[in-house]
Order: structure tokens, then C-alpha cells, then sequence
């Protein structure tokens, strides 16, 4: 590292920028110019995109751009970013945080995959089991450093909180935005069902419906129609949750559901992690090694299957996981585990040292 990465910090712009992931990637060494104004007077939007980038060039004014969800670039214009990078000496990072698209068709997620390998751009994975993946999907190993997740729930802000005390029976939350991979209609329905107990309760945290979720085929009105038979659920919907509401639900909860249909990684089962609430998880893309990587820290997922076997079996899976989680939270209060934070601390200074070498790095 040299004295000028020391004294003056890389500057770097997440795109985009609204996510804890992102915005705890600050040292000494580099600093995130999100929400922050470039020399012309402008803000830099903490949610930026491609074009927004292009249009502000030359990109002398930062150093790195750290990418993180491509699906909702055009592809044309993420190609025109990359060369704007290159011609202007900006170094670009990629944090596969998926190894198959969130939205959008797998031929496209795989084309933009490509384009960045052909760019020779730095590749941060979260855990091997993607890169290994990732490099059956491009047919070579990409320039890949592994750097695992981390908090979601910075340490620090929990030093002076605790869990809110649980009553006679467990509470549960789901939270995020309806998406085809995540299943939260037939997971609301099991759990109103299946969950006899009275005293129990669901509370779903939502992010704002878009015209798209009414839309044909959108799963919306029949969320809202399921919630609303059951008086133990309780939705909350906020135009984009904030670190803090999250928290807070979690604070107030016992277990976390996870019905992901697909996925690579999740920050909500690092969330249940530092909360020391019980995921209740599908079993799917990498998180089991992102549960290994904490093992002997914090409890095991209850986990759930929903990728083999017929799938009017999944209900059943989910059913009976959700059945053991509740036999499980009543075996012992549940409080934030103050060693496990402590090592998050030390785990975030050592993922903070790996991402000044990625960033630092040659060009």
C-alpha cells in the first residue's frame, strides 16, 4: 500500500450503493463517494447507474467502481461503461453476488458475466462454491478473490441493544421484496395454517409494490388478500426498509423465514446471524457454505429442500422445517450473542484489509 492510498483513500462508487454490504466498505484506505458531491457540484445518487456514470465523464473523479447487481444494466451501455473505466484509468471490482440472475433470463445474466471476464475485471466471490461455479458457467477460472459476506448488522450499533424479550409463544419475520425467488404466498399460507398457537406472529416487512406486482400473474393482491385473514400477521411496508427498520424487526422476532425458491447468497441469513435469530432456510446455492464458515459460532438453519423432488413435496418440506423451528425456539430464551459480535468485528478488520489489496491493486 502507498503513502497516497494511506492519506488520501481510494475513491470508490458502488454501483449501487443500497445495501449495508456496500456501505460498510470504508477505511483509511478507500472511502465511498455515493451521496457525496463529484468536483462539478453534483451528487453522487447512492442508487447510481450506468448511465448516470457516462454522462458525468470523464471519470477522473474516482478511482475504483465496484459493481454489484448487473441484471439491471443494459448490457450495451454496462459494455460503454467498461470502456469509459478503461480509457480513464478506473479500476473495476465485481462482486458476484449471484451465480443466476435475480430477474431478467440466464442468457443475458451469462452474457454480462462474460463481457466483465473479457474485461479482465476483479472478481470478489463470497464463498469457493461460487467461484467454482461461476467457473463452470464462463469454462475458466475468473480473477476471483474470495472474501466472505460479513455483518449486516454493524457490531458497534448493537453494543447498547438487545433483543426484545419474547412472550409465551415464538415470533417470526419475513422481509424483502416480492420476488420470483422468493416464495412468500404459499410460505404466509403454511405458516397461518400450519402454526396453530394463537399467541404467535408473523410479521412481513415489504418493500413498496410496484405497477408490476398487480400486474398479470402478480402475486400482490393475493399476499395481501392471505395476510389479511389472519390476525397474527402483520405487514409493514416502507418505500425501501431502511438498515435500521430492519434491525429493529429483527430485535422484536425469534426466527427469520428464508423461503427462497433459488438463490446464490443471502445477507438476510447473515442478518439472522447477528440478530442470533433461527433461520428457517431453503436449502439452495451457497448459503449452507456461508453457515460453515460460522459453524461452531452460531446455531444451524433450520433447513428446507425445495430443489429436488416433486414440487408439491416443497409445502411438506417447509411445513415440517417451520414445525421443528418452533419446537427448537422453545427450548431456550434467545439474546444477542455478544462473542459472536465480537467476532464479526475481527472478521469485518480482516474483510476490510482483503478489499484494500483488491482495490489497490495493479490496474
Amino acid at each position: 500500500m502507498t503513502a497516497v492510498l494511506r492519506s488520501q483513500g481510494m475513491r470508490v462508487v458502488h454501483l449501487p450503493a443500497r445495501t449495508p454490504y456496500a456501505w460498510k466498505l470504508q477505511s483509511h484506505d478507500f472511502r465511498i463517494l455515493n451521496g457525496t458531491e463529484i468536483p462539478t457540484g453534483e451528487k453522487v445518487p447512492a442508487a447510481v447507474t450506468a448511465t448516470w456514470l457516462l454522462e458525468h465523464g470523464p471519470l477522473t473523479w474516482l478511482d475504483v467502481l465496484h459493481l454489484h447487481h448487473i441484471d439491471f444494466e443494459d448490457i450495451a451501455t454496462l459494455e460503454r461503461l467498461l470502456d469509459a473505466c478503461l480509457g480513464d484509468g478506473v479500476k473495476v471490482v465485481f462482486t458476484a453476488h449471484d451465480t443466476r440472475p435475480m430477474v431478467g433470463n440466464a442468457e443475458e445474466f451469462v452474457e454480462r458475466l462474460r463481457m466483465l471476464h473479457l474485461a479482465e475485471v476483479n472478481w470478489v466471490c463470497l464463498t469457493q462454491g461460487s467461484v467454482t461455479k461461476l467457473t463452470e458457467i464462463l469454462g475458466e477460472r475468473p480473477n476471483a478473490t474470495v472474501i466472505p459476506h460479513g455483518y449486516v448488522a454493524a457490531p458497534e450499533t448493537l453494543a447498547d441493544r438487545e433483543r426484545e424479550p419474547s412472550g409465551p409463544a415464538a415470533r417470526y419475520l419475513m422481509f424483502g421484496a416480492s420476488r420470483a425467488s422468493r416464495d412468500q404466498l404459499s410460505t404466509i399460507a403454511n405458516w397461518s395454517l400450519g402454526i396453530r398457537d394463537p399467541r404467535s406472529t408473523l410479521h412481513v416487512l415489504l418493500r413498496a409494490f410496484s405497477p408490476t406486482d398487480f400486474a398479470d400473474g402478480g402475486r400482490a393482491p393475493l399476499l395481501l388478500e392471505m395476510a389479511g385473514r389472519d390476525p397474527r400477521i402483520r405487514l409493514t411496508m416502507r418505500p425501501y426498509p431502511t438498515d435500521e427498520e430492519v434491525v429493529k424487526a429483527g430485535l422484536a422476532s425469534d426466527s427469520l423465514l428464508l423461503p427462497y425458491l433459488w438463490g446464490s447468497h443471502s445477507g438476510q441469513l447473515e442478518l439472522a446471524f447477528d440478530l442470533n435469530l433461527l433461520p428457517v432456510c431453503s436449502l439452495t446455492g451457497h448459503l449452507p457454505e456461508q453457515y460453515e464458515r460460522h459453524k461452531g459460532h452460531v446455531e444451524e438453519p433450520e433447513w428446507f429442500d425445495w430443489s429436488q423432488g416433486h414440487p408439491n413435496l416443497f409445502g411438506e418440506k417447509f411445513l415440517t422445517a417451520l414445525e421443528n423451528a418452533a419446537a427448537r425456539l422453545e427450548s431456550r430464551p434467545r439474546r444477542l450473542d455478544r462473542e459472536f459480535l465480537d467476532y464479526r468485528s475481527q472478521e469485518h478488520r480482516t474483510i476490510l484489509e482483503q478489499y484494500a489489496r483488491v482495490y489497490g491493486g495493479d490496474r
